[in-house]
C-alpha cells in the first residue's frame, strides 16, 4: 500500500476550515482533488499532517490558531483610494463586503487577493490576510491515490 512522502502525487477529497464555521474548501461534494505535495497547493503545516498517510485512509486534523496559516496581521488590513481602484479597473465596479478582489503583483505574474471589509465613499478597506489566520483549523482527508 503505498504512503504519502514530500512530492507525492495525490488523488484526495478533503475538508478545510475553521474549527468552528463553515469549510473554506470542501471537495466531498465534488470531483477530488489531485495535487502534488511540495508545490504550495496546501499549506505546509497541512502537507505535514498527511506524510506517512496510506492510500485509502481517512483522517480528520486540529491544527492550533495560527499554525496552518500563520498569525493575523493588522498591518495587512489596508484602505485603498478609490481613484487607484478606477485606474488600475472598471470604474463600474460594485464592491460588497466580504467580496474577493484579485490584485496584479508588481511585476504582473501572479495576483494576490484582499477581502472587502468596509465600503466608503473615497476608498475600500481590504484585508490582505489569508482568510483562516490566526484561527483554528479544521482538516478532513480521505486519501483515495497516492503516487511516488
Amino acid at each position: 500500500m503505498n504512503r504519502v512522502h514530500a512530492g507525492s502525487f495525490l488523488t484526495l477529497h478533503y475538508r478545510l476550515g475553521a474549527d468552528q464555521g463553515p469549510a473554506f474548501v470542501d471537495t466531498f461534494g465534488a470531483q477530488p482533488a489531485t495535487l502534488s505535495l511540495g508545490t504550495g497547493e496546501l499549506a505546509p503545516a497541512v502537507e505535514a499532517r498527511l506524510i506517512g498517510l496510506a492510500e485509502g485512509s481517512e483522517q480528520s486534523f486540529a491544527l492550533p490558531a495560527g499554525e496552518a496559516f500563520g498569525e493575523r496581521h493588522p498591518d495587512l488590513v489596508q484602505r485603498v483610494q478609490r481613484a487607484a481602484l478606477d485606474a488600475a479597473g472598471d470604474r463600474d465596479d460594485d464592491y460588497q463586503v466580504g467580496d474577493v478582489v484579485r490584485f496584479p503583483t508588481p511585476d504582473g505574474q501572479a495576483s494576490f487577493a484582499g477581502i472587502v471589509q468596509a465600503v466608503e465613499e473615497q476608498s475600500i478597506v481590504f484585508d490582505f490576510n489569508h482568510p483562516l489566520a490566526g484561527r483554528p483549523v479544521r482538516f478532513d482527508v480521505k486519501l483515495i491515490g497516492v503516487l511516488d
